[in-house]
């Protein structure tokens, strides 16, 4: 018996939905809802998220505005950029597109990102908010996958859930926000990563296994327990000469064979990504909101 496929596009329609009319009051008192991305150079990946960003918004009815800068961009030009935004009234959401070039500091762009504006959630004084259990703003992946669980059925209260992977755009914060005594929290939560030994035994005990590891179709059977939810973060192109551009797009779990014993599992693509984007609309009209004191 197959997994229960956990529709990511479906729930993030819901998601979408419920801004609409918050986004409507906003435009009744004058304000509507700016988001700004900043990117600097043309990695694939990066160009596409950021067009999938600018397009939503639009749909939503939202400001949006996208900063290209090329790859040999000066530091001191990107936290320009940054500054400038960070002084514009019709920006209330400001996000800088990683990967960055080598000569770019992540940690001082991030940083020099207003915290009420910061709706990746990567400033420190946001970080911060998020690990002690009161959050300006949820990481928009962390939160998407949070939201999947509650909406499809899959709360994660009292269970044991395992990540693979420690990142700080998704393991970390996705384990603080699991950890919480809060709604969608209240878990058992243990992080797995490259130094973890035993790891299929500890991948075991999951309830709710979430992969975030950045390898491609890592999670086999093998590694799932029977019945188990399976959330899968990970995207990646890999070869497939019998594709038209040459690649395919798969996760970190082997979709075909985990789904013959999971309960329930997301696809890829169609499951994480979608909510990535409906979070970070979520965000930006929450930091309108709260410029204008609602």
């Amino acid at each position: 018996m197959g997994a229960i496929i956990i529709d990511g596009k479906r729930i993030a329609a819901e998601v979408r939905a419920e801004l609409r009319p918050r986004i409507e009051a906003l435009k009744e008192a004058g304000v509507t809802p700016g988001l700004a991305a900043i990117i600097v150079g043309d990695n694939p990946s990066s160009v596409l998220y950021v067009k999938m960003k600018s397009q939503a918004s639009e749909e939503m009815g939202l400001h949006s505005v996208t900063i290209a800068l090329p790859a040999d961009a000066s530091e001191s030009r990107v936290l320009g950029e940054v500054h400038r935004l960070n002084e514009d009234p019709t920006i209330h959401g400001i996000l800088v597109q990683q990967p960055l070039p080598p000569h770019v500091s992540t940690g001082k762009a991030v940083a020099s990102v207003s915290p009420a504006k910061d709706v990746d959630c990567f400033h420190p004084e946001n970080v911060g908010l998020v690990l002690i259990g009161t959050p300006r703003f949820a990481p928009a992946t962390p939160a998407g996958v949070v939201e999947l669980l509650i909406r499809s059925g899959n709360d994660p209260g009292g269970k044991h859930v395992v990540i693979l992977g420690r990142s700080n755009i998704v393991g970390k914060p996705l384990a603080a926000l699991l950890m919480q005594k809060a709604r969608g929290a209240n878990a058992t939560v243990t992080v797995c990563h490259s130094a973890t030994e035993d790891l299929p035994v500890i991948t075991r005990t999951a309830d709710i296994l979430v992969a975030a590891i950045g390898q491609p179709e890592f999670v086999s059977v093998s590694m799932v327990r029977p019945g188990a939810v399976v959330i899968d973060v990970g995207i990646n192109r890999v070869p497939d000469a019998t594709k038209k551009q040459g690649f395919r797009t798969v996760g970190d779990v082997r979709f075909g064979e985990v789904s013959e014993v999971a309960s329930a599992i997301t696809p890829v693509p169609g499951g994480v990504g979608p909510m990535t984007i409906a979070m970070l609309l979520q965000n930006t009209v929450h930091a309108a909101e709260a410029s204008v004191g609602r």
